[in-house]
């Protein structure tokens, strides 16, 4: 009989896929390579487009708004006059508009400087104290940050009445005098001292809770070196911490320019709704000439014209924070 030639069981398996050679990778087309930069662009485009449905049309219509004569008459008509830029020359033309701008930049900075300095110094605080205190103090700033705004106020207003006010019942119980049924909008840097402390005080949570966030993300090792080589503690922030934490310094300190240059709600029921052109900023201003005297194209102007303002200040923080985040 023939013998059969036989080969080994291991010469007929199959290579693995571990074992193959690795197929050659296909390089991307000039096209690909092309559309590969509008990437980023396709993914922001559905957000873009919700955005410009919600916010295009409002922001269209108080720009045709802010060149019309646009009064109670025209209200009633439906329809308003075109008359060009002469909304805006009479604004720019009157001495009370830069009164006011300088007021309300003025009012802006000192509160942005206030808020940020205090909520560093809360967010430092915080990362200080034991576990069960920093819950405390924590629970209490997320307390005061979900209070609904008008009732915050409400309480503040409360608090400094000239007749029930518990402010005044302190002060003249500890003896100072003067402060009996004292009134702390009579004079208007008592009354912006005031307001201040009610913009501040409402900025606050979101701040130091969003820095103290922040804080946990320094490398520990970075501030134990430099502590070692005996710098102080104001060395080890302004050289570890501060450059660590630039990015999250100045996307909250545009958030707080935006938000205290167009303060309008405390000023507006801390004062019963009867503001006085003392405590005018751009926004009470802009709302008055609009609902309190019914130029409305005027004040869609004004409206305009801190949207404008706006921009340019803030321009400033975007710049830093691309030049922080950049490559």
């Amino acid at each position: 009989m023939r013998a059969v030639e036989t080969r080994p069981p291991s010469s007929r398996r199959r290579a693995t896929p571990a074992e193959r050679p690795p197929a050659p990778r296909r390089r991307p087309g000039a096209r690909a390579r092309r559309l590969r930069p509008l990437v980023p662009y396709t993914l922001l485009a559905p957000a873009l487009l919700v955005l410009a449905a919600i916010l295009g049309f409002p922001l269209y219509r108080l720009l045709s708004l802010s060149f019309q004569q646009y009064g109670l008459k025209e209200l009633f008509a439906g329809r308003g006059t075109f008359i060009g830029l002469r909304n805006y020359q009479d604004i720019l033309t009157d001495p009370f508009f830069w009164t006011v701008v300088a007021r309300t930049m003025v009012f802006a900075g000192v509160a942005v400087g206030l808020t940020m300095g205090l909520g560093t110094l809360v967010a430092l605080l915080l990362r200080n104290l034991a576990r069960p205190m920093r819950v405390l103090v924590t629970a209490g700033l997320v307390a005061a940050w979900a209070m609904p705004t008008l009732t915050a106020i409400s309480i503040w207003q409360w608090m400094f009445d000239f007749e029930f006010g518990v402010v005044n019942w302190l002060l003249t119980r500890l003896g100072v005098d003067g402060f009996e049924q004292h009134n702390w909008f009579d004079q208007p840097l008592q009354g912006f001292t005031v307001i201040m402390i009610v913009v501040v005080w409402g900025a606050l949570p979101f701040v130091a809770i969003t820095l103290h966030a922040g804080l946990t993300q320094v490398p520990a090792e970075l501030e134990e070196a430099a502590r070692v080589d005996g710098a102080g503690a104001w060395q080890v922030f302004r050289h570890i911490t501060l450059p660590v934490m630039k990015p999250i310094f100045l996307i909250l300190a545009t958030l707080s320019t935006i938000w205290d240059f167009k303060v309008f709600t405390q000023i507006w029921v801390l004062l019963n709704q009867r503001p006085s052109r003392e405590y005018f900023l751009l926004g009470i201003w802009s709302y008055s000439e609009s609902f309190g005297v019914t130029r409305y194209g005027k004040g869609a102007a004004i409206a305009v014209i801190m949207v404008i303002l706006l921009l340019l200040v803030t321009s400033f923080y975007v710049r830093q924070m691309l030049r922080a985040v950049g490559p």
